[in-house]
């Protein structure tokens, strides 16, 4: 061995010092540096998997050979979806979220699915015996899946290479190390070496590897940052823990597009895809109740409604409160500003809560117009008319922008029942107008309360 080395790491972006430092100064933050003890071997190393890998050799692009079947089927249609139609041979997918969100429920019907794919689970955190109570809750539909519990990286790419499945699942990448370095499991070094490990086994096998990982407290995924620039698909698993619906979105992907997002429900047996999220995300009510507003938005090729709820009442205090669950802050402040500006309601004195039904946490600017309607229907505590939403971004000088993908938005409130739609002017004039529904063009947001509560 070689001499043993010693180097401080930032837990936050993975920038190497050789001494302690408070202050990062790659990333800015304070008191993020970790002692690492990094010692290889004098020789050439040796692979993870007991001796080299298949050597890769220059092609010419045009005599590079496509793959017979560029996409695989998961069996599970949300998680299809988001990967941009399904999973690509070869890839190394990282899949983050909250503590108890339900990822490795996730994972494990992935690998117990019907989709005929021999899948190996690894897991470093349960033992078999429990990952055995929880495949008998969701139920054992495939009979090729394989559970091996191991944290030693040598050992899992050894038997990755005797079983060669189809898919790999390492639940997590925080527990797996290598014995190539003397820093414990979660260290960046750790971290980096194993998941640059599995990229390369990956892109010269076609096994397709899912990993699994932490977030920090902040939401972000835990690690160096070159973890998410290492593999090729970065999903995030959203949702409130107390809530029964989840969110699978797409952060990072190589394959595709990643604006499509995937729905579930939490069920005893596991994860129910929902294929009309509009049904959860609206809620019927006896007789109309004011601050409420229905937004249609989209994401990907999927639209829906969904209902925003909004409260404006007088402050208490000299400062008045601004608090949103699953939007934006600072844009909402914004969307306040111009209310008051244009519209002309004295929003300085109100405190203002907002809130997404279903726990969804939403960017899209096409719900803009839709909070404003919350806004001003609770200023003056009057109900929205019944039938009546809203698509529309809204910008600084009070005009309504046309929301992306606009017809698709207008076509799913026409199929929900909708009789009105209050949408830009601005949207192009030959765009299609479903039968049933009532377009209703506006330019500005001083013509959206004659709009809302208009008989």
């Amino acid at each position: 061995m070689a001499k043993v080395k010693k180097a401080y790491f930032c837990k936050n972006c993975g920038f190497e010092a050789p001494k302690w430092l408070g202050k990062c100064p790659s990333c800015g933050e304070w008191n993020t540096f970790a002692e690492e003890i990094i010692a290889r071997e004098s020789g050439p190393a040796a692979s993870a998997a007991g001796g080299p890998l298949p050597a890769a050799k220059p092609q010419r692009v045009s005599e590079i050979r496509e793959s017979d079947h560029r996409r695989i089927d998961l069996g599970n249609a949300e998680i299809d979806r988001v990967l941009g139609g399904g999973l690509v041979p070869g890839s190394l997918i990282l899949l983050g979220g909250e503590p108890g969100i339900g990822k490795s429920t996730l994972s494990l019907q992935i690998a117990l699915a019907p989709n005929g794919l021999k899948t190996l689970y690894v897991s470093g955190e349960e033992s078999a015996e429990q990952i055995k109570m929880r495949a008998l809750r969701l139920g054992i539909r495939n009979e090729e899946c394989m559970v091996y519990a191991e944290t030693l990286l040598e050992n899992i790419v050894a038997q990755i290479a005797e079983q060669k499945p189809d898919v790999v699942i390492v639940d997590s990448i925080q527990t797996i190390y290598t014995e190539l370095l003397d820093s414990s499991a979660g260290s960046v070094s750790q971290i980096r070496e194993c998941a640059a490990t599995l990229l390369k086994y990956a892109k010269t096998t076609g096994t397709s590897i899912f990993i699994i990982g932490h977030i920090t407290k902040d939401g972000a995924i835990a690690g160096p940052k070159i973890l998410e620039h290492i593999v090729d698909v970065v999903l995030q698993f959203e949702g409130d823990s107390n809530n029964v619906y989840r969110i699978l979105r797409g952060i990072k992907n190589r394959f595709g597009a990643t604006f499509e997002i995937g729905v579930f429900e939490m069920l005893d047996d596991g994860l129910r895809g929902v294929d009309n999220p509009s049904e959860i995300l609206l809620t019927h009510y006896e007789e109309p109740l004011s601050g409420i507003a229905v937004g249609a938005s989209a994401d990907g090729v999927r639209p829906y409604l969904i209902e925003v709820q909004a409260l404006a009442s007088g402050a208490a205090y000299g400062t008045p409160q601004r608090t949103a669950t699953g939007f934006d802050t600072r844009r909402m402040n914004m969307l306040l500003a111009v209310v008051e500006k244009r519209i002309g309601l004295k929003m300085f004195q109100k405190d203002v809560f907002l809130n997404f039904a279903g726990g969804f946490k939403v960017a899209d600017p096409g719900l803009d117009l839709a909070v404003v309607a919350a806004v001003v229907s609770s200023y003056y505590d009057r109900p929205v008319s019944e039938g009546v939403c809203c698509a529309g971004e809204v910008g600084l000088s009070g005009e309504v922008r046309p929301a992306p993908r606009c017809e698709q938005r207008i076509s799913e409130a026409a199929r929900l029942g909708f009789k009105r739609i209050i949408v830009s002017g601005y949207i192009a004039k030959n765009a299609k107008r479903p039968k049933g529904i009532e377009v209703v063009p506006i330019n500005s947001i001083d013509q959206l309360p004659r709009a809302l509560f208009m008989e």
